[in-house]
């Protein structure tokens, strides 16, 4: 009897035995129904046996096989791979990998979800010929217009009222529907002429296709400016002639959309298919089908599309590889960098890491030539300089609202010569918190050791982290005090003292907030991108990859917090941070200027900024995780509990720490709270254990994952492989 062997996506680290009996050839990565308890759950096949340890009465049979492509050998190779490192159960890691609808018990959708473009009698319409009461209408045309075609759940997100426009639109002819390849197809572009390369892009490119039929790991490290992008696009061009696909990873979401635009431009015949979170459940399906097929030759998304099906796979890039939202922080928490890197080896295909402030371990591995180290030291338009970095010590300056005189100055000049400027400020909301002035009460969150936000406008109290949020107190539920006030400061306000301090100026807040709905922030990135704005206040939605050939100030305010942090990453993290912001200024022509308010202006962290040195900060930061024994310098796991309250969790992890095999060369620290020691209404506490070997740290979780699924209690524990939060 042929025994498949069940991927399910239980937490359970183990395959399920059934029979194959009478459903014909099956082959590993197929999905199939099966009945698991009372339940019927869709699982994945990943061995095909001909045995089992269990009595054949106990074996039931596959319920269903779903006749659709399986998942490709080295997909699935990848995944065991992911599964084994992180010590994940590789059915919850195989099956979360997959589109939503395969997850469902019925057959996969092969036709393509509702999808509608403009024709060329709907570009040529002017908006202005639509009546200005007709919102729906007017947006509706706006939205064709900047994304090419847009999918049922996209409009309807619109607004409700929006399909019968479509109808309208339709029977007007501005309107018409998608097929396959025009689903793919994008408003039409000026084609892209390829710019001519500096001579050291020349350099870069050549270095990256000497081999481009193997493995090997480039590090791009390029200046802000440098026209990274350029050379990612040269090298994707060589893999495209050959017949290949190429998958671009991205940080975020929100980088999305231009490195779509740049690569729609360059390659206007070649299909390209975007994954990420944002996309309707069917829009995810159909892009990864047809990165299945090899119909998509450019896949574009975040972490997510790492594994997506390719069989032509020839080239690997990842943007902003420093970037941490690359690490995944609940679930199966792996480095889709990391994983990227062991893609590009299990495929035989070279892996591109791009950026301006490289992750200190890529830097680690450069300079040890476990990487190629490829360098861009100067920005790509030719009279286009570095910005001037200045600090301006605001202990003895006087803040207006926040901001200091010379930064208020400085963003005077710009508004007199027509040109933007950029204030960055990475907290959204009115202020930090609200603050009662006569007993010290402040807003903190009841489920989370944090505070509560204040979002002044809408008169309301929001947790970050949880989402918790509540009204804003009359007056202080300690004391009765009716003079609460907010304190700090927050992108709302500082729109409000910028609009104050000048009222004819144009001026547009980009965060989170402002950026809910779907299409707003491409929509204000237009603005900027038309000079219809002077004054940007923007958090970290702005700090990369953003080209304004106009701005040409950053200011940057309240950049001390991270000099507090306990986490030893925190001034990488700053470094990295303000490095990109300041180079969204002079990147073009204009020359540009970055103004950094802080308390500590002889920090080494802000001199090095000042000199652009971003590897002499390295090799300092190097030499003080040597010393201190952390990354790169040595491997780490982090055990994790959540509890209802602090004294289980803890107790747990001494339990934890007293049950770890001791015949490993490992540091086992002690179990303490974490950072953010209460989340969302959980006690959170963990372990720390770290090695000078990779290879024993794994011997030894391997070992002690065992140990622990024999501790009890009411307790949820996890491991995280290479933390990047603690």
């Amino acid at each position: 009897m042929k025994i498949l062997r069940i991927a399910l996506d239980v937490p359970l680290d183990t395959l399920f035995d059934y029979s194959a009996e009478g459903h014909g050839d099956i082959s590993v990565g197929t999905r199939v129904l099966v009945s698991f308890g009372r339940r019927k759950m869709v699982g994945v096949v990943a061995e095909i046996a001909g045995h089992s340890d269990l009595k054949p009465e106990r074996i039931k049979p596959v319920l269903r096989v779903f006749r659709e492509p399986p998942l490709p050998e080295e997909v699935f190779r990848l995944l065991r791979f992911c599964a084994d490192y992180y010590h994940h159960p590789l059915g919850e890691v195989i099956l979360n990998a997959l589109p939503a609808p395969l997850r469902q018990a019925k057959p996969a959708a092969q036709t393509k979800p509702a999808r509608y473009r403009l024709t060329e009698a709907g570009y040529a319409v002017e908006a202005d010929i639509l009546p200005v009461r007709a919102v729906v209408k007017r947006r509706l045309l706006q939205s064709l217009r900047q994304t090419g075609t847009l999918a049922r759940s996209e409009i309807i997100a619109l607004s409700t009222r929006a399909m019968p426009v479509v109808k309208e639109f339709m029977e007007r002819g501005w309107v018409t529907e998608s097929d396959e390849t025009q689903d793919l197809a994008c408003p039409p572009v000026a084609p892209d002429i390829p710019p001519p390369l500096t001579p050291a892009q020349e350099q870069v490119v050549a270095a990256i296709l000497s081999n481009p039929e193997q493995f090997q790991v480039s590090l791009l490290y390029g200046i802000t400016g440098s026209g990274k992008t350029e050379v990612y696009l040269r090298v994707i061009a060589q893999a495209l002639r050959q017949g290949g696909q190429v998958l671009v990873l991205v940080p975020e979401i929100n980088l999305t959309p231009q490195l779509e635009a740049r690569f729609r431009a360059r390659f206007p015949e070649i299909h390209q298919v975007s994954l990420h979170s944002r996309l309707s459940a069917g829009e995810r399906l159909h892009h990864w089908q047809l990165a299945q097929s090899g119909h998509a030759k450019i896949v574009l998304g975040t972490r997510l599309a790492l594994f997506t099906p390719m069989p032509k796979l020839m080239l690997i890039i990842v943007d902003e590889e420093h970037d941490a939202s690359f690490k995944q922080q609940e679930g199966l928490r792996y480095s889709a960098r990391d994983m990227a890197v062991a893609r590009g080896k299990q495929a035989g295909v070279p892996v591109l890491l791009g950026s301006a402030t490289p992750a200190l371990e890529s830097w680690y591995n450069a300079l040890n030539g476990r990487y190629h180290l490829l360098e861009l030291s100067a920005r790509a338009v030719a009279d286009a300089a570095l910005p001037v970095i200045r600090c301006i010590d605001i202990s003895r300056t006087k803040l207006t609202d926040g901001l200091s005189e010379p930064l208020i100055d400085a963003l005077r000049i710009r508004i007199e010569h027509a040109e933007q400027s950029l204030v960055f400020i990475n907290r959204r909301g009115f202020a930090p918190v609200m603050r009662c002035g006569q007993c010290g009460w402040i807003s903190t969150c009841h489920r989370c050791s944090s505070r509560l936000v204040v979002h002044l406008r809408e008169r309301r109290l929001r947790c970050h982290h949880c989402g918790h949020e509540s009204r804003i107190p009359p007056s202080c539920p300690d004391c009765g005090n009716a003079d609460l006030a907010p304190l700090g400061h927050g992108t709302q306000r500082l729109e409000d003292s910028l609009t104050r301090i000048f009222p004819a100026a144009r001026i547009l807040r980009v965060d989170r907030d402002s950026a809910r709905r779907k299409h707003a922030l491409p929509e204000m990135l237009e603005r900027i991108h038309a000079a219809e704005v002077d004054i940007v206040i923007g958090t970290q939605l702005l700090a990369k990859g953003h080209d304004f050939k106009k701005l040409t100030l950053v200011g940057v305010v309240n950049a001390d917090g991270a000099l507090y942090s306990g986490d030893f990453r925190a001034s990488e993290r700053l470094f990295a941070q303000l490095m990109q912001v300041a180079g969204r200024a002079g990147r073009d022509v204009l020359p540009g200027e970055v103004l950094i308010q802080t308390q500590f202006p002889t920090h080494p962290l802000f001199q090095s900024l000042i000199r652009h040195d971003y590897k002499g900060f390295a090799e300092n930061l190097l030499a003080e995780r040597k010393q201190a024994e952390f990354p790169p310098y040595c491997h780490q796991v982090l055990l994790r509990a959540e509890a209802a309250q602090m004294e289980t969790a803890l107790a747990f992890l001494h339990q934890a720490k007293a049950v770890a095999p001791k015949q490993f060369d490992v540091s086992l620290f002690d179990p303490v709270p974490a950072q953010m020691a209460r989340l969302a209404g959980k006690e959170r506490a963990h372990l720390l254990v770290q090695s000078a070997s990779r290879g024993v740290l794994q011997a030894f979780i391997s070992a002690w994952n065992k140990a622990l699924s024999g501790l009890a209690g009411r307790i949820r524990w996890s491991l995280d492989v290479d933390p990047l939060e603690f």
